[in-house]
C-alpha cells in the first residue's frame, strides 16, 4: 500500500516538474498591441521597386546609412533604373539588380558611394536587445524597426542580413558599390559588415522569388519597369510597423524564444535576431 502511494506521489510530482507554463504565442502578443504601439512609415523612406512580377516595397535607413539611402532616392528619381533588371538570381542566396553592362552612367546619383558598414557613435546607441548569444556580434537586437548589430560597446551599429535585407553589391574595392543593389533571400550574415545594409523589405517577396532563375533566348530577363520613391506616387499604399522599442515587442520575442501551444514539446528558450520579423501592415490607398 506504501508502495502504491509512493508511486502516485511520484507521478504527480513528475506532471509538475514537466507541466508546460502558459505562455503567449506571437499571435496573441501581436493581437493585444494598440494604436501606440505601431509607427506610420514616412513614404520619402520606401522605394517601391516595380519588377514584372509585381510590386516590392523597402523601408529605408536613413540613420545607419544616410549616403546609400540619399543616393538610391536620386538614382530612383532620376529614372536610373528604369527598364534595366534583376540580372542575378542565386537560389537560397540573393537577387540582384541594377545595370548589369556596367556602362549606365548616373545623372543625378552617384556610381559609387563610401561604403557604410556600420554606424560609428561616440556613446552605446539604443537597442531592443534579444540577449541571445550569436555567433556574428556581440549584441543583436532591433532598432527603429530594422534587427541591427552592435560591437560590445554599442558604439558600432550595422543593420544584419537576415531574410529581405535590401543592401549594396561591390567589387573587392570596399567603396565601388553604389547602384547595384541586392536582397536576401535567406539569411546571410555572415555577409555583415562586408556590405552596406540600409533597408528591409517591407511586402513584395513573393514577386523576388517568382523572378526567372536565368535568361531566356530572345526574352528579356527579370525587367525592372520603375524603382519609385512612394512619397513620389499618387495614390501608392501606406504601411505601418510595430514599434521594437515597446513592451509589446520585448514581449514578442519572448514569445519567439519560447512557443506556447500543446504542438510544442520543447522550449529553448532561444532565438535569434533573423527569427523575430518585426510585422508591417499595408493600407491600399482610396484614391
Amino acid at each position: 500500500m506504501k508502495k502504491a502511494l509512493l508511486l502516485i506521489a511520484l507521478a504527480a510530482t513528475s506532471s509538475l516538474v514537466f507541466a508546460k507554463p502558459y505562455a503567449k504565442s506571437p499571435s496573441e502578443v501581436l493581437a493585444a498591441a494598440e494604436p501606440k504601439d505601431w509607427q506610420q512609415l514616412d513614404p520619402e523612406n520606401i522605394l517601391k521597386i516595380d519588377l514584372q512580377t509585381g510590386p516590392v516595397y523597402v523601408a529605408l535607413n536613413p540613420e545607419l546609412a544616410p549616403n546609400h539611402v540619399a543616393n538610391i532616392k536620386a538614382l530612383a528619381r532620376e529614372g536610373f533604373y528604369n527598364n534595366l533588371s534583376m540580372y542575378r538570381f542565386v537560389e537560397n542566396f540573393v537577387a540582384q539588380g541594377g545595370d548589369m553592362s556596367d556602362k549606365k552612367v548616373p545623372q543625378k546619383g552617384k556610381k559609387a558611394v563610401a561604403a557604410e558598414f556600420y554606424y560609428p557613435t561616440d556613446t552605446k546607441l539604443a537597442i531592443t536587445p534579444i540577449n541571445a548569444v550569436d555567433g556574428y556580434a556581440p549584441r543583436t537586437g532591433f532598432r527603429n524597426g530594422f534587427a541591427v548589430a552592435q560591437n560590445e560597446a554599442g558604439t558600432k551599429t550595422w543593420m544584419t542580413h537576415c531574410v529581405g535585407a535590401f543592401a549594396m553589391a561591390r567589387t573587392n574595392e570596399v567603396n565601388s558599390g553604389g547602384t547595384e543593389f541586392y536582397i536576401t533571400l535567406t539569411p546571410q550574415r555572415y555577409l555583415d559588415k562586408n556590405t552596406t545594409v540600409f533597408g528591409q523589405l517591407l511586402a513584395g517577396m513573393e514577386h523576388v522569388q517568382h523572378l526567372d532563375r536565368a535568361p531566356t533566348k530572345g526574352q528579356a530577363y527579370n525587367v525592372i519597369n520603375a524603382v519609385s520613391v512612394l512619397a513620389d506616387i499618387q495614390g501608392a499604399p501606406s504601411f505601418k510597423r510595430l514599434k521594437t522599442e515597446t513592451p509589446i515587442f520585448s514581449a514578442l520575442i519572448a514569445a519567439r524564444k519560447n512557443r506556447a501551444g500543446d504542438w510544442f514539446v520543447d522550449t529553448p528558450d532561444h532565438t535569434d535576431v533573423c527569427s523575430v520579423p518585426v510585422p508591417v501592415e499595408m493600407q491600399e490607398s482610396a484614391d
